[in-house]
């Protein structure tokens, strides 16, 4: 079984958040995390800390630490707001050439799932600004509805990953579907909760059950979503976890792999 390794990109800085209620928000899960004992002085410190620095995006070191464990991971980047979204499509060009210098693949993280006009206007600005002819989706919040794929599909995307699933690739019409297996939230938070539930050992066991079932059902590969923003010591949970889990695909002899590549290698077995 094959890794593939993607990022989501929800945030870049604090000031981008002046006329919604993500920070204070932010605030109030933290105090819950930190009374419940998930969460250490120093990270709850470290959090209030990176809003001074208004800094609420680690793309730059965890593609850093991807380029040193040879993971050719993928970031998507919203080109819309919506659902806590705040940033500009201008804000994303720094990181999208300094990913794409580094070898890294990028794609769209998508706001609209059901009108197919509104889809387009994402598709087209991330070509635009990013030059890159082939790429792919995940959606925030990954919502997808009836005709989203269709939609999609006639669009012009190579793949998405929005769909949670345990189940091979599969391709509707002329686009792949790689269901998402792992997600970071879900592992650590638990679905449905909005504030850290599992600590790292107990995140590691539902994450060491998620691999060894997909083995046992024979995927052919894994896909793995961690949200840039926790790669931090603010966050040391869920940054432990990312190197834990690298690590433990490593020593267990996983080969990662990018999505454009995973095509390459089903459309030739076809």
């Amino acid at each position: 079984m094959k890794v593939i390794i993607s990022h989501d990109v929800d945030h870049l800085t604090v000031c981008e958040h002046k006329k919604d209620l993500i920070v204070p928000k932010f605030l109030i899960r933290s105090l819950i995390e930190l009374l419940l004992r998930k969460i250490s002085f120093k990270e709850y410190f470290l959090r209030f800390s990176d809003i001074i620095k208004n800094k609420w995006n680690n793309i730059l070191e965890l593609a850093e630490f991807d380029k040193l464990n040879n993971i050719p991971s993928t970031f998507f980047f919203a080109m819309n707001n919506g659902l806590g979204i705040s940033y500009s499509i201008k804000q994303t060009e720094f990181f999208i050439k300094y990913l794409k210098e580094n070898k890294f693949d990028c794609g769209v993280h998508g706001i609209e799932f059901n009108d197919p006009n509104k889809i387009f206007t994402e598709y087209d600005n991330f070509k635009r600004i990013s030059n890159i002819e082939n790429f792919g989706i995940r959606m925030h919040y990954l919502r997808i509805g009836k005709n989203t794929l269709e939609h999609l599909s006639k669009i012009g995307y190579l793949f998405d990953s929005s769909v949670f699933e345990d189940k091979n690739p599969y391709k509707i019409n002329y686009i792949w579907e790689f269901p998402l297996h792992i997600m970071d939230g879900y592992v650590i938070e638990g679905k449905g909760k909005k504030w850290q539930s599992n600590n790292l050992e107990k995140s590691k066991d539902i994450t060491i059950k998620i691999i060894d079932n997909l083995i046992k059902k024979d995927n052919k590969y894994l896909t793995i979503l961690f949200h840039d923003r926790y790669f931090s010591d603010s966050f040391l949970t869920w940054k432990k976890w990312y190197i834990w889990l690298v690590e433990y695909l490593k020593s267990n002899n996983f080969e990662f792999i990018s999505y454009k590549d995973a095509i390459k290698e089903m459309e030739n077995k076809i």
